[in-house]
């Protein structure tokens, strides 16, 4: 199966925690999405394109096999599904559900190292991963895969311990386990077909990547002005943060203070525009940044 003729198509899960920030991510892209009947397709109004809305695991299969052009998925899940065939191609993180695959254990365990779990059953709904994980680090343990609640698997003798998604771990703490090993980093990942698509469209394909580039490198970035000494002014540059390359104008009727503008790419606290004071630095302005290219 291939693209629909003439349009490119973005795999972004239907429903779930990636949802609404995929679709988030497109429409900050400039793409004005038209919500029709078909809730499996959605129509982008200003380019010849179409959001395909599928379960999750579904996406980097149809990435893969250039079902879709593109696809919004977690990295779990395509850690979970790759395999020895064509695989899609990781364009760049994205900066969203970000989450992370843990082993847990009941207080019961004595858990003093991965080979605690040497000869145990573990329950997950990420065998693949949980699989080279252990044979990583030499650890022969049974796998049982579950495809929901995996927190009770201990309770209900099914499993010894479990490996699950965690976000604030509170649903561990609920069911009485502690998390004890990270297997996996995760979150959300642009990933592209490892074929091109057809003549005519690789033009928009890369000015979509391009704005979701820049997108994604102006969330948390803030655009700092202020008035500095130009004794004051190697410091304070020093300061700001994550902002590189400063620019740095003269103040009219001014020789011994300049205008500095940065971006900063890292977050702005208070704590910093105390620092920037403190060294001289006045006039501080921190503003959002909408889009960056």
């Amino acid at each position: 199966m291939s693209t629909a003729q003439g349009r490119l198509r973005i795999a972004i899960q239907k429903s779930g925690r990636l949802s609404e920030r995929s679709l988030d991510l497109v429409r900050d892209a400039g793409l004005r999405v038209i919500k029709g009947n078909n809730d499996l397709l959605y129509r982008v109004e200003n380019y010849p394109i179409d959001l395909l809305r599928v379960r999750d695991d579904d996406i980097p299969t149809f990435v893969a096999d250039g079902v879709c052009d593109l696809g919004i998925v977690g990295e779990n899940v395509l850690e979970e599904v790759r395999n020895g065939g064509p695989n899609p191609e990781v364009v760049m993180p994205l900066g969203f559900g970000r989450c992370t695959l843990k082993i847990a254990t009941p207080p019961s365990l004595a858990y003093e190292g991965v080979r605690s779990l040497e000869g145990l059953r573990i329950a997950t709904s990420y065998p693949k991963i949980l699989r080279r994980f252990l044979d990583d680090n030499g650890v022969a343990a049974d796998i049982v895969t579950m495809r929901g609640a995996v927190e009770v698997a201990p309770r209900l003798k099914l499993s010894a311990a479990i490996c699950d998604l965690v976000s604030t771990g509170a649903t561990l703490e609920a069911n009485g386990l502690g998390a004890k090993e990270t297997v996996l980093d995760s979150q959300a990942v642009l990933i592209k077909a490892p074929i091109p698509p057809e003549a005519g469209l690789q033009h928009l394909l890369d000015s979509i990547i391009e704005r979701m580039a820049g997108v994604v490198s102006s969330q948390g970035a803030k655009y700092v002005m202020l008035n500095a000494p130009r004794s004051a002014l190697e410091q304070i540059t020093a300061i700001l943060p994550g902002a590189g390359s400063p620019t740095v104008m003269p103040l009219s009727g001014r020789d011994d203070a300049v205008a500095v503008h940065a971006v900063c790419q890292e977050a702005v606290f208070w704590e910093t525009l105390e620092k920037l004071k403190a060294a001289g630095a006045s006039a501080i302005l921190v503003l959002p940044i909408e889009k960056m290219m």
